[in-house]
């Protein structure tokens, strides 16, 4: 120990860690949000990270938001709960014209600062003047059944190719997927229980061939805690090394972007092209409107291939139809016209 160090501080920090080491194998491991480095934390932000954990707000959801609060704190140089209406207002500006934020870190942002000023720091004069932004739609991408091949039989880690095996067969999100231990597979109902946003679980069902891929993978890999584990088994995959994985079998095998994510399009897309209604695939991806699932129907290629085009049905209906009977035309003769006959008395 130092000579400039406190006694007291270096006993609490042993404890916590004789602690934390007891404890850990017993306790269950809560997710921490991702903050960004900071050198202390103002009574404000701990607050207002409170209150977004008493609501159950996720780790990721209260990363952004503390990130977009403190941007904005940072541009005026003063705390929030100095700042009002008007400079609100300036800064949502600034992030459209100057930043060039796109719409959804926009809503983003508004999100962060209606929390700010509805729970941690109440003002109804800035909530009522905070308008989210309207997003442009766009429609999922989609892939055929052959370039999803291509996709799984070019990946070359068994983890990760069982990853995206188990998303395109199942339609979970990355996250979801990576979260899975084996407690979540019951092979006796064959279903997955998964756990998704907001903490919702949900019941997705297992093919037979997913399940013998799934003991296959089992005998090879040998999990532990996680069912698809990175480098050291006792931490589960990361997002980026499934991702990093797609993009290289995208490039050697000559496809167009296709990510994790785009397998579950896919699946909800060919789950809909095969019959399955939309109130079912909703249930299955875990959306809470059934409008959101509704946008699949836009993509689906079984249906826009039974679309007939008014023009080609017009040309059909003209070829079909004989053509209208036509008058003959009057002869003209060049001999001269008989005189009439002449009657005397």
């Amino acid at each position: 120990m130092s000579r400039g160090s406190d006694p007291v501080v270096a006993v609490v920090a042993v404890v916590l860690i004789c602690a934390r080491a007891v404890c850990s194998p017993y306790l269950p491991q809560l997710p921490a949000p991702i903050l960004p480095p900071e050198t202390s934390v103002t009574p404000l932000r701990q607050r207002f990270i409170e209150d977004l954990q008493l609501r159950n707000r996720s780790p990721k959801t209260i990363a952004a938001y503390v990130f977009h609060v403190r941007n904005f704190a940072r541009h005026f140089k003063q705390s929030p709960d100095q700042l009002g209406d008007e400079q609100v207002h300036r800064y949502l500006v600034h992030l459209l014209h100057e930043k060039k934020a796109s719409w959804a870190q926009y809503n983003q942002a508004v999100s962060a600062l209606r929390f700010l000023y509805t729970v941690t720091c109440p003002s109804d004069t800035v909530v009522t003047r905070l308008p989210y932004g309207k997003r442009p739609k766009r429609l999922p991408q989609v892939r055929s059944r052959e370039e999803v091949a291509r996709l799984l039989g070019g990946v070359r880690s068994p983890v990760i190719g069982m990853v995206l095996r188990t998303i395109y067969a199942t339609g979970l999100r990355l996250g979801e997927a990576l979260a899975l231990t084996p407690a979540h597979i019951d092979s006796q109902q064959m279903v997955l229980r998964v756990v998704g946003k907001g903490q919702q679980e949900r019941v997705v069902p297992l093919s037979g061939l997913l399940v013998s891929e799934l003991r296959l993978y089992w005998r090879k890999v040998r999990p532990e805690r996680w069912l698809f584990p990175g480098k050291r088994k006792d931490r589960a995959l990361h997002a980026s090394a499934v991702q990093r994985a797609c993009k290289r079998v995208c490039r050697e095998q000559g496809l167009a972007r296709l990510t994790p994510h785009t397998l579950r399009h896919c699946y909800a897309t060919h789950l809909l092209e095969a019959g399955t209604d939309t109130r079912t695939i909703q249930a299955l991806l875990g959306h809470h409107r059934v409008g959101t699932t509704a946008v699949y129907t836009h993509v689906t290629l079984a249906g826009l291939r039974q679309v007939v085009s008014p023009l080609d049905a017009l040309l059909a209906q003209e070829r079909q139809t004989p053509p209208a009977p036509t008058l003959p035309l009057p002869t003209t003769s060049t001999a001269p016209a008989p005189a009439p006959a002449l009657t005397g008395r």
